[in-house]
């Protein structure tokens, strides 16, 4: 008898389970809406030219090798990163307070930033401080933060389903009524999976009360120049906070603006009160880092450093980001022209007015069970579908099944 005979059984990774049965549809229209990644018009992945021409330059570099990073990683990667998220005029970065971990994708940088939080955050409540995520959210935040040992992972109000937006009231009520020091995991952008985002001014609201309540701000950072095409406007909220005072970590991906999935891109940047306190942070993060994955692989993080360091590499990085962001913003203009002119019922100025890679498109489980077992269009069981995933040659097909599904399924 093995050992292992009692170990049960892990259901499927959701959105990894969506993309293998799309793989073995073998129906000739079948169209995947699942995944969280980018594709062109033809519907494939996209290496960035400017990433091309980086590995390039790395590869006929000399001076290059393997040895080993730094604990806490490349450090022209970890000081570019989070200058790009805070702003080269950080008066936080100019006052020596913030400092950063480079991690494996976002995912580390969420893992390392709760590990730490779980040991160190809030006196001796850490693993019982609850830990506020987004309803709904990336999945992936709920078992980061309870595999960190958190015993009271909550939801916070978001999504307000009826008007398809965001449910502000609602937000600043759980901002308000929840214990002091509380921890809010905070998308800086193109939320996930809702495309719906605060606008300014209530980014400005949240702030307040945040502060004046001693709650601890983790900004989740995995979208940077790919929602709306500006780094700088897509920072906006995390530069805001800040601004204003607060400490606080932002976990930062470069998958998406990079395309640079699996070579697992992240960094956590640390808003500390003064050097000091960042110092002894940054020590304890070390810790946690050496038993967790000793050091990070340097080949992703070398080609996001070598192009943020140069201007001339950086303003062709920009001009790729934007062709990402505009095949995005054009594919949400078309599918909700296409839609209206079909008549579907219900509005759908939200997919105009979500934001990212993401649409939440309203469509309820049994319309969505009704686009996959008959249309063959696979989106997630919430009604998220990627935006990425239409093309020219799909998009009327696609637009065709949800007013199929919207006029059929109730």
């Amino acid at each position: 008898m093995s050992v292992f005979c009692e170990v049960p059984q892990a259901a499927p990774v959701a959105v990894f389970k969506l993309s293998q049965d799309f793989n073995n549809d073998q129906f000739p229209n079948k169209v995947n809406l699942g995944v969280g990644a980018y594709r062109t018009d033809e519907g494939q992945p996209w290496v960035l030219p400017l990433v091309k021409k980086v590995e390039k330059i790395i590869v006929q570099d000399e001076s290059l090798n393997h040895e080993y990073l730094p604990i806490l990683g490349l450090p022209d990667f970890r000081s570019s990163a989070s200058k790009i998220a805070l702003g080269e005029d950080s008066p936080a970065i100019q006052e020596n307070r913030v400092g950063a971990v480079q991690c494996l994708g976002g995912t580390g940088a969420l893992k390392m930033g709760a590990e730490f939080l779980s040991r160190f955050y809030n006196g001796n409540k850490n693993a019982k401080t609850p830990i506020y995520v987004s309803a709904p959210t990336w999945e992936n935040h709920n078992a980061v933060f309870a595999n960190a040992g958190f015993e009271d992972v909550r939801p916070y109000r978001y999504w307000d389903a009826e008007n398809r937006g965001l449910d502000f009231a609602g937000f600043l009520e759980d901002l308000e009524s929840c214990p002091e020091h509380s921890v809010f995991v905070l998308h800086a952008c193109a939320h996930n999976p809702t495309g719906t985002d605060p606008t300014q001014e209530q980014w400005m609201q949240i702030a307040e009360v945040m502060m004046r309540r001693k709650l601890f701000v983790f900004f989740d950072s995995a979208y940077q120049g790919f929602a709306s095409g500006c780094l700088d406007k897509d920072a906006w909220a995390v530069r805001y906070f800040v601004s204003v005072g607060f400490e606080m970590f932002c976990a930062q991906s470069f998958s998406k603006n990079f395309g640079l999935y699996n070579e697992r891109v992240g960094n956590l940047t640390v808003v500390a009160r003064d050097a000091d306190n960042l110092k002894r942070v940054l020590s304890q993060m070390e810790k946690i880092v050496r038993t967790t994955w000793s050091n990070p692989p340097s080949q992703g993080a070398r080609i996001v450093s070598i192009t943020l360091n140069s201007p001339e590499l950086f303003a062709e990085w920009k001009d790729n980001v934007r062709t990402m962001a505009g095949r995005v913003l054009m594919m949400r203009a078309q599918l909700k022209a296409k839609l209206e002119a079909l008549g579907t019922p219900g509005t759908w100025d939200h997919i105009t007015q979500q934001i990212g890679m993401f649409s939440f498109t309203g469509l309820n489980p049994k319309q969505v069970e009704y686009m996959v077992k008959e249309k063959h269009v696979y989106l997630m069981a919430s009604g998220r579908i990627n935006m990425c995933g239409l093309t020219s040659r799909n998009i009327d097909y696609v637009a065709e099944s949800i007013h199929e599904a919207v006029t059929r399924v109730q």
